[in-house]
């Protein structure tokens, strides 16, 4: 009985450490623009120690954060996140959940696999600058606001994002004065042809806001593994192993007479006196 007691807590020890956020908080905040819930996030993430799982897009511009974390973390985040919203004017709802069931956890998109799903084994070119996302209604703005932001300053079209009710958001990544001044004149180049809706600038995004935002395949780079030769033909094998055997140099016929005679040459000061008697008649 006694080892039976002492093994028994080894595979509850083992199924915490391979789901750690299976008894963590969750936190949610709603917006109905993507620029707004993009900064949402990023406000939540650097306000506390919780961890973005990524967005849900419902249609009709509705757009979730989701954040997981300990219950006091969650809490100042999701706080953190709704004042932000509010400020952009685009604050729809908010929950913070203490301690969702497992059942929760394998349904509905809030669990740690959605990480996993977005980081992949890859990388992004355009990792660690600048983002700026413009919102605009309807798809020809958003083409001529990306074509002028393009332009205008020295960054590069990441993605773009379409979350319903005809609103669309083009990201660009690049320096902070450049990405500012690419948004500035993708916001009047958009009102000029269309309808604008919001704006967004992160200077310095984390880890987790960079493997949550969507970037063009034209920018990753994915791990290519090495190529060693596996499979050889049998008869290259066999050509390798075979041995050259090399002549006995004792045995090898004598050189010719002709071959051993030594010629003469003659010595070097005597050879200006020829020339010389040849010169004179």
């Amino acid at each position: 009985m006694r080892e039976l007691q002492k093994q028994l807590p080894a595979p509850l020890e083992q199924t915490r450490e391979l789901d750690p956020l299976r008894e963590s908080a969750l936190g949610l905040v709603s917006t109905r623009s993507f620029p707004a819930i993009v900064g949402t996030a990023d406000m939540m993430v650097k306000s506390a120690g919780v961890t973005l799982v990524g967005y849900e897009k419902i249609g009709s511009g509705y757009c979730t954060a989701i954040v997981r974390g300990k219950i006091a973390d969650v809490r100042i985040a999701v706080e953190a996140g709704a004042d932000t919203a509010e400020q952009f004017g685009q604050l729809i709802s908010k929950v913070v959940l203490a301690r969702p069931l497992p059942n929760l956890d394998a349904i509905l998109p809030i669990g740690t696999r959605w990480n996993e799903m977005v980081q992949g084994n890859s990388y992004s070119r355009l990792s660690n600058l600048a983002i700026g996302l413009l919102e605009t209604r309807g798809f020809p703005a958003m083409v001529g606001a990306a074509d002028a932001m393009l332009k205008s300053a020295d960054v590069q079209l990441a993605a773009y994002e379409t979350i319903g009710d005809g609103l669309c958001t083009v990201i660009i990544r690049g320096s902070v004065a450049d990405v500012a001044v690419a948004v500035e004149a993708g916001m009047y180049e958009a009102e000029r042809i269309g309808d604008f809706n919001s704006l967004m600038v992160i200077p310095r995004p984390l880890e987790d806001l960079e493997k949550t935002l969507p970037v063009a395949s034209c920018w990753i780079e994915q791990h290519k593994p090495l190529l060693m030769p596996i499979n050889v033909k049998e008869k290259e094998k066999q050509a390798e192993k075979e041995l050259v055997e090399l002549p006995d140099l004792a045995k090898l016929p004598a050189s010719n007479d002709a071959e051993k005679e030594l010629v003469e040459l003659p010595e070097l000061k005597e050879l200006p006196k020829q020339k010389e008697q040849q010169a004179d008649p």
